[in-house]
Protein backbone atom coordinates (compact mmCIF):
# COMPACT_ATOMS: atom_id res chain seq x y z
CA UNK A 1 0.00 0.00 0.00
CA UNK A 2 2.95 2.30 0.99
CA UNK A 3 4.67 1.99 -2.57
CA UNK A 4 1.31 2.28 -4.75
CA UNK A 5 1.02 6.20 -2.85
CA UNK A 6 4.58 6.60 -3.68
CA UNK A 7 4.10 5.71 -6.82
CA UNK A 8 1.43 7.90 -7.10
CA UNK A 9 2.51 10.98 -5.30
CA UNK A 10 5.44 11.01 -8.16
CA UNK A 11 3.68 10.40 -10.74
CA UNK A 12 1.56 12.92 -10.37
CA UNK A 13 3.85 15.65 -9.48
CA UNK A 14 5.80 14.77 -12.91
CA UNK A 15 3.06 14.52 -14.74
CA UNK A 16 1.50 17.85 -14.11
CA UNK A 17 5.26 19.17 -14.70
CA UNK A 18 5.00 17.78 -17.96
CA UNK A 19 7.93 17.17 -20.39
CA UNK A 20 11.01 19.47 -20.20
CA UNK A 21 13.57 19.67 -23.10
CA UNK A 22 17.23 19.65 -22.72
CA UNK A 23 18.30 23.48 -22.87
CA UNK A 24 20.58 22.56 -25.98
CA UNK A 25 18.11 20.12 -27.48
CA UNK A 26 15.67 20.40 -29.92
CA UNK A 27 13.62 17.28 -29.06
CA UNK A 28 14.21 14.02 -27.25
CA UNK A 29 16.75 12.52 -27.52
CA UNK A 30 18.96 15.44 -29.32
CA UNK A 31 22.20 14.60 -28.84
CA UNK A 32 24.19 16.56 -26.19
CA UNK A 33 27.45 14.79 -26.68
CA UNK A 34 30.70 16.86 -26.69
CA UNK A 35 34.07 15.21 -27.38
CA UNK A 36 37.74 16.39 -26.71
CA UNK A 37 40.47 15.80 -28.71
CA UNK A 38 43.06 17.17 -26.42
CA UNK A 39 43.66 16.88 -22.09
CA UNK A 40 41.04 19.28 -21.07
CA UNK A 41 38.60 18.92 -18.55
CA UNK A 42 34.50 17.85 -18.78
CA UNK A 43 31.75 18.69 -16.64
CA UNK A 44 28.33 17.36 -17.55
CA UNK A 45 25.75 18.57 -15.49
CA UNK A 46 21.76 19.46 -15.37
CA UNK A 47 21.95 23.12 -15.74
CA UNK A 48 24.48 25.38 -17.74
CA UNK A 49 24.99 27.60 -15.47
CA UNK A 50 26.23 25.38 -12.68
CA UNK A 51 28.29 24.02 -15.74
CA UNK A 52 30.03 27.72 -16.07
CA UNK A 53 30.54 27.66 -12.56
CA UNK A 54 32.53 24.27 -12.50
CA UNK A 55 34.40 25.33 -15.77
CA UNK A 56 35.78 28.54 -13.95
CA UNK A 57 36.87 26.30 -11.29
CA UNK A 58 38.82 24.29 -13.46
CA UNK A 59 40.08 27.34 -15.73
CA UNK A 60 41.54 28.80 -12.98
CA UNK A 61 43.33 25.17 -12.35
CA UNK A 62 41.12 24.02 -9.60
CA UNK A 63 40.70 20.36 -9.30
CA UNK A 64 37.34 17.91 -10.22
CA UNK A 65 36.16 18.50 -6.94
CA UNK A 66 36.19 22.30 -6.92
CA UNK A 67 34.71 22.35 -9.91
CA UNK A 68 31.91 20.33 -8.52
CA UNK A 69 31.39 22.02 -5.51
CA UNK A 70 31.49 25.28 -7.33
CA UNK A 71 28.72 23.64 -9.46
CA UNK A 72 26.54 22.49 -6.76
CA UNK A 73 26.51 25.36 -4.75
CA UNK A 74 24.76 27.24 -8.07
CA UNK A 75 22.88 24.16 -8.14
CA UNK A 76 21.25 24.89 -5.17
CA UNK A 77 19.92 28.41 -6.33
CA UNK A 78 18.78 27.47 -10.38
CA UNK A 79 17.89 24.33 -9.19
CA UNK A 80 16.10 23.98 -5.87
CA UNK A 81 14.05 21.66 -6.68
CA UNK A 82 16.59 19.08 -6.73
CA UNK A 83 19.16 19.57 -4.31
CA UNK A 84 21.18 22.17 -2.20
CA UNK A 85 22.85 23.17 0.52
CA UNK A 86 19.35 22.02 2.86
CA UNK A 87 20.04 18.15 1.79
CA UNK A 88 23.27 15.68 1.17
CA UNK A 89 24.95 13.26 -0.97
CA UNK A 90 27.49 11.19 -1.83
CA UNK A 91 30.82 12.37 -3.77
CA UNK A 92 33.30 9.64 -5.26
CA UNK A 93 36.74 10.63 -6.17
CA UNK A 94 38.36 9.54 -8.81
CA UNK A 95 43.06 10.49 -8.15
CA UNK A 96 44.63 9.80 -11.50
CA UNK A 97 48.07 9.62 -9.98
CA UNK A 98 47.64 7.40 -7.07
CA UNK A 99 44.36 5.83 -9.14
CA UNK A 100 42.81 5.68 -5.68
CA UNK A 101 38.72 6.23 -5.49
CA UNK A 102 37.18 7.30 -2.44
CA UNK A 103 33.71 7.56 -1.21
CA UNK A 104 32.83 11.12 0.91
CA UNK A 105 29.55 9.91 2.54
CA UNK A 106 27.09 13.11 3.28
CA UNK A 107 24.55 11.12 3.81
CA UNK A 108 22.13 13.19 6.62
CA UNK A 109 21.53 11.96 9.87
CA UNK A 110 18.17 11.68 12.30
CA UNK A 111 17.82 13.45 14.76
CA UNK A 112 18.58 12.19 18.62
CA UNK A 113 14.48 13.00 19.37
CA UNK A 114 14.17 10.48 16.04
CA UNK A 115 11.86 7.34 17.40
CA UNK A 116 10.84 4.15 15.01
CA UNK A 117 7.15 5.34 15.22
CA UNK A 118 7.34 8.58 14.29
CA UNK A 119 5.73 8.26 10.59
CA UNK A 120 2.97 5.89 12.18
CA UNK A 121 -1.06 7.34 12.17
CA UNK A 122 -2.96 6.68 15.27
CA UNK A 123 -4.02 3.56 13.80
CA UNK A 124 -0.25 2.31 14.37
CA UNK A 125 -0.20 2.17 10.11
CA UNK A 126 2.41 4.53 7.63
CA UNK A 127 0.94 7.87 7.49
CA UNK A 128 -0.10 9.14 3.93
CA UNK A 129 3.51 9.38 2.56
CA UNK A 130 2.36 13.35 1.36
CA UNK A 131 1.97 14.17 4.97
CA UNK A 132 5.11 12.20 5.82
CA UNK A 133 7.57 14.42 3.44
CA UNK A 134 5.43 17.46 4.04
CA UNK A 135 6.50 17.54 7.34
CA UNK A 136 9.09 18.93 9.93
CA UNK A 137 9.68 15.08 10.91
CA UNK A 138 11.14 14.15 7.66
CA UNK A 139 14.02 16.87 7.82
CA UNK A 140 17.24 15.04 8.64
CA UNK A 141 20.44 16.66 9.17
CA UNK A 142 21.60 19.09 6.63
CA UNK A 143 25.18 17.50 5.53
CA UNK A 144 26.09 18.42 2.04
CA UNK A 145 28.06 21.87 3.42
CA UNK A 146 29.74 19.59 5.50
CA UNK A 147 30.63 16.72 3.10
CA UNK A 148 31.61 19.25 0.71
CA UNK A 149 34.47 20.85 3.47
CA UNK A 150 35.78 17.55 3.67
CA UNK A 151 35.92 16.27 0.16
CA UNK A 152 38.17 19.85 -0.31
CA UNK A 153 40.17 19.68 2.34
CA UNK A 154 41.57 15.90 1.45
CA UNK A 155 41.48 16.49 -2.84
CA UNK A 156 40.56 20.47 -3.63
CA UNK A 157 43.29 23.10 -4.77
CA UNK A 158 41.66 26.36 -4.77
CA UNK A 159 40.59 28.55 -1.88
CA UNK A 160 37.54 27.30 -0.43
CA UNK A 161 35.69 31.05 -0.43
CA UNK A 162 36.64 31.04 -4.11
CA UNK A 163 34.42 28.34 -4.98
CA UNK A 164 30.87 29.91 -3.59
CA UNK A 165 31.61 33.27 -6.12
CA UNK A 166 29.60 32.26 -9.16
CA UNK A 167 26.40 31.02 -7.06
CA UNK A 168 26.38 34.29 -5.12
CA UNK A 169 27.29 36.52 -8.02
CA UNK A 170 24.16 34.89 -9.39
CA UNK A 171 21.80 34.95 -6.48
CA UNK A 172 22.37 38.74 -6.16
CA UNK A 173 22.42 39.68 -9.95
CA UNK A 174 19.14 37.41 -10.57
CA UNK A 175 18.66 34.61 -12.59
CA UNK A 176 16.05 33.02 -15.02
CA UNK A 177 13.99 29.99 -13.88
CA UNK A 178 14.19 27.11 -15.68
CA UNK A 179 11.02 24.99 -17.57
CA UNK A 180 11.61 22.34 -15.11
CA UNK A 181 11.62 24.97 -12.10
CA UNK A 182 8.86 26.71 -13.09
CA UNK A 183 6.48 23.39 -14.24
CA UNK A 184 7.34 21.89 -10.61
CA UNK A 185 6.22 24.83 -8.70
CA UNK A 186 3.15 25.17 -10.22
CA UNK A 187 2.21 21.62 -10.06
CA UNK A 188 3.39 21.59 -5.90
CA UNK A 189 0.74 24.69 -5.45
CA UNK A 190 -2.37 23.14 -7.61
CA UNK A 191 -1.49 19.69 -5.19
CA UNK A 192 -2.18 21.81 -2.59
CA UNK A 193 1.93 22.18 -1.51
CA UNK A 194 4.20 25.19 -0.62
CA UNK A 195 2.07 26.13 2.56
CA UNK A 196 5.44 27.29 3.99
CA UNK A 197 5.05 30.98 3.83
CA UNK A 198 8.49 31.57 3.34
CA UNK A 199 8.50 28.57 0.77
CA UNK A 200 5.26 30.59 -1.08
CA UNK A 201 6.85 34.10 -1.48
CA UNK A 202 10.08 32.82 -3.03
CA UNK A 203 8.05 30.45 -5.81
CA UNK A 204 4.77 31.32 -5.88
CA UNK A 205 4.63 35.18 -4.95
CA UNK A 206 1.05 36.81 -4.54
CA UNK A 207 -0.14 32.83 -5.39
CA UNK A 208 1.21 33.07 -8.93
CA UNK A 209 4.20 29.85 -9.51
CA UNK A 210 7.27 31.63 -11.23
CA UNK A 211 7.39 31.41 -15.14
CA UNK A 212 10.22 29.83 -17.04
CA UNK A 213 12.37 32.84 -17.70
CA UNK A 214 11.33 35.19 -15.18
CA UNK A 215 14.27 36.47 -13.05
CA UNK A 216 14.24 35.93 -9.74
CA UNK A 217 16.81 37.42 -7.34
CA UNK A 218 17.85 34.95 -3.47
CA UNK A 219 19.58 37.55 -1.87
CA UNK A 220 19.12 35.50 1.40
CA UNK A 221 21.26 32.37 -0.02
CA UNK A 222 23.64 35.16 -1.04
CA UNK A 223 23.98 35.61 2.70
CA UNK A 224 23.95 32.26 3.79
CA UNK A 225 27.03 31.00 1.23
CA UNK A 226 28.86 33.86 2.40
CA UNK A 227 28.77 32.93 5.99
CA UNK A 228 29.67 29.49 4.79
CA UNK A 229 32.54 30.74 2.51
CA UNK A 230 33.61 32.30 5.62
CA UNK A 231 32.87 30.40 8.70
CA UNK A 232 32.48 26.65 6.81
CA UNK A 233 30.27 24.04 8.12
CA UNK A 234 29.97 25.52 11.34
CA UNK A 235 27.51 28.66 9.38
CA UNK A 236 24.86 25.92 9.58
CA UNK A 237 24.79 24.43 12.65
CA UNK A 238 25.90 27.64 14.97
CA UNK A 239 24.26 30.84 15.09
CA UNK A 240 21.45 32.05 13.63
CA UNK A 241 21.36 30.58 10.09
CA UNK A 242 21.23 27.15 12.76
CA UNK A 243 18.72 28.34 14.76
CA UNK A 244 16.47 29.09 11.69
CA UNK A 245 16.94 25.96 10.62
CA UNK A 246 15.80 23.90 13.83
CA UNK A 247 12.79 26.59 13.77
CA UNK A 248 11.78 25.67 10.64
CA UNK A 249 12.11 21.98 11.27
CA UNK A 250 10.16 21.85 14.94
CA UNK A 251 7.17 23.84 13.15
CA UNK A 252 3.87 22.71 13.38
CA UNK A 253 2.06 21.10 11.44
CA UNK A 254 3.65 17.92 11.68
CA UNK A 255 6.87 19.13 14.30
CA UNK A 256 10.12 17.26 13.98
CA UNK A 257 12.88 16.76 16.78
CA UNK A 258 15.66 18.32 14.84
CA UNK A 259 17.90 20.50 17.32
CA UNK A 260 20.87 22.50 17.38
CA UNK A 261 23.02 19.67 19.24
CA UNK A 262 21.73 17.60 16.30
CA UNK A 263 23.44 19.93 13.68
CA UNK A 264 26.56 20.05 15.93
CA UNK A 265 27.14 16.27 16.51
CA UNK A 266 27.01 15.71 12.48
CA UNK A 267 29.82 14.07 11.53
CA UNK A 268 30.81 13.33 7.60
CA UNK A 269 33.00 10.48 6.83
CA UNK A 270 35.15 8.87 4.27
CA UNK A 271 34.28 5.84 3.11
CA UNK A 272 35.82 2.74 1.36
CA UNK A 273 33.87 2.25 -1.70
CA UNK A 274 32.21 -1.09 -2.77
CA UNK A 275 34.32 -2.06 -6.24
CA UNK A 276 34.29 -4.93 -8.03
CA UNK A 277 34.99 -6.70 -11.17
CA UNK A 278 32.74 -6.03 -14.76
CA UNK A 279 33.84 -7.54 -17.96
CA UNK A 280 37.15 -6.06 -18.39
CA UNK A 281 37.40 -2.80 -15.71
CA UNK A 282 36.51 -2.51 -12.64
CA UNK A 283 33.47 -0.66 -11.23
CA UNK A 284 33.36 1.14 -7.76
CA UNK A 285 30.71 3.08 -6.57
CA UNK A 286 29.11 3.94 -2.51
CA UNK A 287 29.11 2.05 0.10
CA UNK A 288 25.70 1.77 2.61
CA UNK A 289 24.26 3.61 3.33
CA UNK A 290 23.92 3.82 -0.04
CA UNK A 291 22.54 1.29 -1.76
CA UNK A 292 23.98 1.78 -5.30
CA UNK A 293 27.10 0.75 -5.22
CA UNK A 294 26.56 -2.88 -4.21
CA UNK A 295 22.70 -2.86 -6.67
CA UNK A 296 24.48 -1.56 -9.24
CA UNK A 297 27.15 -4.18 -9.31
CA UNK A 298 25.13 -6.76 -8.69
CA UNK A 299 22.95 -5.86 -11.84
CA UNK A 300 26.32 -5.64 -13.87
CA UNK A 301 27.87 -8.79 -13.21
CA UNK A 302 24.89 -10.71 -12.81
CA UNK A 303 24.08 -9.47 -16.69
CA UNK A 304 27.88 -10.14 -17.94
CA UNK A 305 27.32 -14.06 -16.35
CA UNK A 306 23.58 -13.99 -17.98
CA UNK A 307 25.13 -13.03 -21.45
CA UNK A 308 28.74 -13.48 -21.73
CA UNK A 309 28.38 -12.42 -25.09
CA UNK A 310 25.90 -10.03 -25.58
CA UNK A 311 23.91 -9.12 -28.48
CA UNK A 312 23.22 -5.23 -28.13
CA UNK A 313 20.29 -3.02 -27.19
CA UNK A 314 18.12 -4.30 -29.96
CA UNK A 315 18.46 -7.80 -28.48
CA UNK A 316 15.19 -9.32 -26.19
CA UNK A 317 17.71 -12.05 -24.81
CA UNK A 318 19.77 -9.23 -23.72
CA UNK A 319 16.80 -6.35 -21.97
CA UNK A 320 15.90 -10.12 -20.52
CA UNK A 321 18.73 -10.68 -18.81
CA UNK A 322 18.98 -7.01 -17.72
CA UNK A 323 15.51 -6.93 -16.11
CA UNK A 324 16.37 -10.31 -14.42
CA UNK A 325 18.95 -8.97 -12.74
CA UNK A 326 17.95 -6.02 -12.05
CA UNK A 327 14.85 -8.02 -10.09
CA UNK A 328 17.06 -10.16 -8.67
CA UNK A 329 19.44 -7.16 -7.02
CA UNK A 330 16.47 -4.99 -6.34
CA UNK A 331 15.34 -8.03 -3.94
CA UNK A 332 18.44 -8.31 -1.53
CA UNK A 333 18.53 -4.49 -1.88
CA UNK A 334 15.27 -4.12 -0.07
CA UNK A 335 16.23 -6.47 2.41
CA UNK A 336 19.54 -6.24 3.69
CA UNK A 337 20.76 -2.82 3.20
CA UNK A 338 20.72 -0.12 5.92
CA UNK A 339 23.07 2.16 7.78
CA UNK A 340 25.67 -0.42 8.84
CA UNK A 341 26.46 1.72 11.45
CA UNK A 342 23.26 0.26 12.82
CA UNK A 343 22.46 -3.06 11.71
CA UNK A 344 24.81 -5.99 10.27
CA UNK A 345 25.16 -5.42 6.25
CA UNK A 346 26.79 -8.23 4.02
CA UNK A 347 27.90 -5.89 1.79
CA UNK A 348 30.81 -7.66 0.46
CA UNK A 349 29.14 -11.44 0.26
CA UNK A 350 26.26 -9.38 -2.03
CA UNK A 351 29.02 -8.23 -4.59
CA UNK A 352 31.37 -11.77 -4.08
CA UNK A 353 31.67 -13.07 -7.30
CA UNK A 354 30.72 -16.80 -5.98
CA UNK A 355 27.60 -15.46 -4.76
CA UNK A 356 26.65 -13.33 -8.30
CA UNK A 357 27.06 -16.50 -9.41
CA UNK A 358 24.88 -18.38 -7.90
CA UNK A 359 22.22 -16.09 -7.92
CA UNK A 360 22.45 -15.62 -11.78
CA UNK A 361 21.63 -19.16 -12.11
CA UNK A 362 17.78 -18.02 -11.51
CA UNK A 363 18.17 -15.88 -15.04
CA UNK A 364 16.27 -17.71 -17.85
CA UNK A 365 16.47 -15.27 -20.43
CA UNK A 366 13.10 -16.74 -22.01
CA UNK A 367 11.01 -16.04 -19.60
CA UNK A 368 10.24 -14.12 -16.99
CA UNK A 369 10.08 -14.71 -13.24
CA UNK A 370 7.02 -16.89 -12.34
CA UNK A 371 6.13 -15.30 -9.26
CA UNK A 372 7.78 -13.18 -6.41
CA UNK A 373 11.63 -13.11 -6.10
CA UNK A 374 12.65 -13.49 -2.47
CA UNK A 375 16.62 -12.48 -1.57
CA UNK A 376 19.59 -14.62 -1.56
CA UNK A 377 21.79 -15.18 1.17
CA UNK A 378 25.20 -15.13 1.00
CA UNK A 379 26.03 -16.48 3.62
CA UNK A 380 25.93 -19.93 2.12
CA UNK A 381 28.24 -19.29 -0.47
CA UNK A 382 30.74 -17.35 1.46
CA UNK A 383 30.34 -18.31 5.16
CA UNK A 384 29.43 -16.35 8.13
CA UNK A 385 26.27 -14.84 9.57
CA UNK A 386 22.38 -15.45 7.57
CA UNK A 387 20.55 -12.16 7.98
CA UNK A 388 18.31 -13.98 5.74
CA UNK A 389 15.25 -14.30 8.36
CA UNK A 390 16.23 -11.06 10.59
CA UNK A 391 14.33 -8.91 8.23
CA UNK A 392 11.07 -7.82 7.20
CA UNK A 393 11.39 -6.80 3.34
CA UNK A 394 10.93 -3.09 2.97
CA UNK A 395 9.62 -1.61 -0.38
CA UNK A 396 11.73 1.38 -2.18
CA UNK A 397 10.29 4.18 -2.48
CA UNK A 398 10.74 6.73 -5.35
CA UNK A 399 12.15 10.40 -5.31
CA UNK A 400 11.95 13.52 -7.59
CA UNK A 401 14.51 15.90 -5.94
CA UNK A 402 17.72 14.64 -6.78
CA UNK A 403 20.56 15.81 -9.01
CA UNK A 404 24.01 14.29 -10.78
CA UNK A 405 27.16 15.73 -12.03
CA UNK A 406 30.01 14.06 -13.67
CA UNK A 407 33.69 16.15 -13.66
CA UNK A 408 37.13 15.19 -15.26
CA UNK A 409 39.76 17.61 -14.74
CA UNK A 410 42.75 18.24 -16.81
CA UNK A 411 45.19 15.84 -14.62
CA UNK A 412 42.72 13.09 -15.23
CA UNK A 413 41.13 13.38 -12.04
CA UNK A 414 37.32 12.42 -12.03
CA UNK A 415 34.22 13.48 -9.71
CA UNK A 416 30.73 11.68 -9.93
CA UNK A 417 28.59 13.76 -7.80
CA UNK A 418 24.95 12.80 -6.20
CA UNK A 419 23.49 15.56 -4.01
CA UNK A 420 19.72 14.98 -3.01
CA UNK A 421 17.21 17.00 -1.01
CA UNK A 422 14.68 13.52 -2.09
CA UNK A 423 11.33 14.47 -2.84
CA UNK A 424 10.45 17.72 -5.21
CA UNK A 425 11.32 20.89 -2.69
CA UNK A 426 12.47 18.50 -0.04
CA UNK A 427 10.31 19.02 3.08
CA UNK A 428 9.23 21.92 1.31
CA UNK A 429 10.03 24.13 4.36
CA UNK A 430 12.28 26.35 3.14
CA UNK A 431 14.96 29.22 5.20
CA UNK A 432 17.48 31.84 4.57
CA UNK A 433 17.06 31.11 0.84
CA UNK A 434 17.36 27.36 0.44
CA UNK A 435 14.75 24.17 1.24
CA UNK A 436 15.24 21.88 3.83
CA UNK A 437 15.49 17.47 3.20
CA UNK A 438 12.77 15.42 3.75
CA UNK A 439 15.50 12.42 3.93
CA UNK A 440 13.56 10.69 6.81
CA UNK A 441 11.64 9.46 4.59
CA UNK A 442 13.90 7.44 2.91
CA UNK A 443 13.51 5.24 5.81
CA UNK A 444 11.41 2.57 6.42
CA UNK A 445 7.42 4.51 7.56
CA UNK A 446 7.05 0.71 9.13
CA UNK A 447 9.44 -0.21 11.64
CA UNK A 448 8.79 -4.11 11.29
CA UNK A 449 7.30 -5.91 8.05
CA UNK A 450 5.45 -9.68 8.99
CA UNK A 451 6.63 -9.73 12.37
CA UNK A 452 9.66 -8.85 11.44
CA UNK A 453 11.83 -5.61 11.87
CA UNK A 454 13.14 -3.72 9.22
CA UNK A 455 17.06 -3.19 8.81
CA UNK A 456 16.50 0.61 7.29
CA UNK A 457 13.65 1.45 10.25
CA UNK A 458 14.52 4.69 11.81
CA UNK A 459 16.49 4.86 14.69
CA UNK A 460 18.29 8.51 16.21
CA UNK A 461 21.66 9.31 14.55
CA UNK A 462 21.23 6.84 11.70
CA UNK A 463 21.56 7.55 8.07
CA UNK A 464 18.68 6.28 5.81
CA UNK A 465 19.43 3.74 2.89
CA UNK A 466 19.84 5.72 -0.01
CA UNK A 467 19.57 4.97 -3.83
CA UNK A 468 22.16 7.31 -4.81
CA UNK A 469 24.48 6.07 -7.38
CA UNK A 470 27.70 7.58 -8.40
CA UNK A 471 29.62 5.52 -10.10
CA UNK A 472 33.48 5.17 -11.87
CA UNK A 473 34.80 2.75 -14.27
CA UNK A 474 38.20 1.75 -14.17
CA UNK A 475 40.16 -0.34 -16.54
CA UNK A 476 42.54 -3.38 -14.78
CA UNK A 477 45.55 -1.38 -14.55
CA UNK A 478 43.06 1.82 -13.07
CA UNK A 479 42.80 3.92 -15.54
CA UNK A 480 39.48 6.29 -15.69
CA UNK A 481 37.38 4.74 -17.81
CA UNK A 482 33.94 5.61 -17.28
CA UNK A 483 31.91 8.42 -14.56
CA UNK A 484 28.35 8.35 -14.27
CA UNK A 485 25.29 9.11 -12.27
CA UNK A 486 21.65 10.00 -12.03
CA UNK A 487 18.92 11.92 -9.55
CA UNK A 488 16.07 9.45 -9.82
CA UNK A 489 15.03 7.87 -6.30
CA UNK A 490 15.39 3.83 -6.35
CA UNK A 491 15.07 3.78 -9.95
CA UNK A 492 18.91 5.29 -9.90
CA UNK A 493 20.45 1.98 -9.97
CA UNK A 494 18.18 0.92 -13.00
CA UNK A 495 19.50 4.22 -15.13
CA UNK A 496 22.76 3.92 -14.31
CA UNK A 497 23.04 -0.09 -15.08
CA UNK A 498 21.59 0.51 -18.16
CA UNK A 499 23.70 2.95 -19.08
CA UNK A 500 27.07 1.14 -18.51
CA UNK A 501 25.60 -1.73 -20.20
CA UNK A 502 24.89 0.40 -23.25
CA UNK A 503 28.12 1.86 -22.89
CA UNK A 504 30.08 -1.34 -21.90
CA UNK A 505 28.48 -4.17 -23.66
CA UNK A 506 26.58 -2.43 -26.32
CA UNK A 507 29.47 -0.51 -27.71
CA UNK A 508 27.22 2.45 -27.50
CA UNK A 509 28.74 6.30 -27.66
CA UNK A 510 28.20 7.63 -23.88
CA UNK A 511 24.79 9.99 -25.27
CA UNK A 512 23.13 6.96 -26.84
CA UNK A 513 23.51 4.44 -23.78
CA UNK A 514 21.99 7.23 -22.20
CA UNK A 515 19.15 7.99 -23.96
CA UNK A 516 17.90 4.12 -24.38
CA UNK A 517 14.76 3.44 -22.82
CA UNK A 518 14.79 3.57 -19.21
CA UNK A 519 12.67 -0.03 -18.07
CA UNK A 520 13.02 -0.36 -14.52
CA UNK A 521 12.11 -4.03 -12.87
CA UNK A 522 12.30 -3.12 -9.17
CA UNK A 523 9.19 -5.70 -8.69
CA UNK A 524 6.90 -7.64 -10.63
CA UNK A 525 5.86 -4.63 -12.86
CA UNK A 526 8.63 -3.18 -15.15
CA UNK A 527 7.98 0.64 -15.58
CA UNK A 528 9.27 1.14 -19.32
CA UNK A 529 9.69 4.02 -21.25
CA UNK A 530 7.47 2.71 -24.03
CA UNK A 531 8.19 5.97 -26.11
CA UNK A 532 11.40 4.79 -26.62
CA UNK A 533 11.40 1.47 -26.51
CA UNK A 534 10.77 -0.43 -30.08
CA UNK A 535 7.65 -1.49 -30.23
CA UNK A 536 8.89 -4.94 -31.56
CA UNK A 537 11.28 -5.40 -28.53
CA UNK A 538 8.55 -4.36 -26.03
CA UNK A 539 6.39 -7.24 -27.62
CA UNK A 540 8.72 -9.33 -27.35
CA UNK A 541 9.60 -8.90 -23.66
CA UNK A 542 6.03 -9.17 -23.00
CA UNK A 543 5.53 -12.35 -25.05
CA UNK A 544 8.60 -13.96 -22.71
CA UNK A 545 5.94 -12.81 -19.25
CA UNK A 546 7.24 -9.05 -18.36
CA UNK A 547 4.35 -6.57 -17.86
CA UNK A 548 5.18 -3.58 -19.08
CA UNK A 549 3.54 -0.39 -17.08
CA UNK A 550 3.99 2.10 -19.59
CA UNK A 551 5.43 5.35 -18.52
CA UNK A 552 5.71 8.68 -20.83
CA UNK A 553 8.76 9.59 -19.22
CA UNK A 554 11.24 8.44 -16.50
CA UNK A 555 12.83 10.94 -14.02
CA UNK A 556 16.43 10.00 -14.75
CA UNK A 557 18.63 12.61 -15.43
CA UNK A 558 22.06 10.74 -16.33
CA UNK A 559 24.95 12.87 -16.75
CA UNK A 560 28.20 10.94 -18.11
CA UNK A 561 32.10 11.28 -19.17
CA UNK A 562 33.86 8.50 -20.96
CA UNK A 563 37.35 8.15 -21.85
CA UNK A 564 38.16 6.99 -25.11
CA UNK A 565 41.69 7.08 -27.52
CA UNK A 566 39.45 10.57 -28.97
CA UNK A 567 39.61 11.85 -25.74
CA UNK A 568 36.80 12.68 -23.15
CA UNK A 569 33.56 11.84 -24.37
CA UNK A 570 30.28 13.58 -22.67
CA UNK A 571 26.85 12.78 -22.29
CA UNK A 572 23.63 14.35 -21.05
CA UNK A 573 20.24 13.35 -20.38
CA UNK A 574 17.32 14.84 -22.76
CA UNK A 575 14.74 13.88 -20.13
CA UNK A 576 16.07 17.18 -18.13
CA UNK A 577 17.80 20.30 -19.44
CA UNK A 578 21.58 18.91 -19.20
CA UNK A 579 24.39 19.97 -20.87
CA UNK A 580 28.63 18.96 -21.22
CA UNK A 581 30.48 21.48 -21.27
CA UNK A 582 34.52 21.49 -22.60
CA UNK A 583 37.02 23.62 -20.64
CA UNK A 584 40.66 23.97 -21.87
CA UNK A 585 43.42 23.07 -19.80
CA UNK A 586 44.40 26.21 -17.60
CA UNK A 587 47.52 27.83 -18.91
CA UNK A 588 50.75 26.79 -17.21
CA UNK A 589 51.95 29.00 -13.91
CA UNK A 590 54.42 31.53 -15.08
CA UNK A 591 57.88 30.50 -13.78
CA UNK A 592 59.23 32.67 -11.20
Amino acid sequence: MLRRSVLAFTAIVLAAAGPVLPATAAAPGAPTAVTASAKPGMVAVVDARAADAAAQMLAQGGSATDAAIAAALVLGLVEPQSAGIGGGGFLVHYDARTTRVRVFDGRETAPAGATPDMFLGADGQPMPFRDAVWSGRSIGVPSAVAMYALAHKRTGKLAWARLFAPAIALAEQGFAVTPRTAALAKAMLDRGGLTDPAARAYLAPGGVPVAAGQIVKNPDYAATLRAIAKRGPRALSQGPIAEAIVAAARAEPRAGALTLKDLQAYKPRELTPVCGPYRAYRMCGAPPPSSGGVTVLQILEMFARARPKPDGATSVEDWSAFLWASRLAYADRDHYIADDAFVPVPTYGLVAPDYLADRAKAIDVAKAPAGAIQPGDPSKIIGGESLLDRWGLASPALGAGTTHMSIVDSAGNAVSLTATIESVFGSQRFTNGFFLNNELTDFSLAPSRNGKPVANAVAPGKRPRSSMAPTILLTQDGKLEMVVGSPGGSAIIAYVAKTIIGAVDWNLPVQQAIDLPNLIAAGPQVRAEMGRLDPALGAALTARGWVLQPVAQENSGLHAIRVTPQGLVGGADPRREGVVRLVEAPAPAPKR
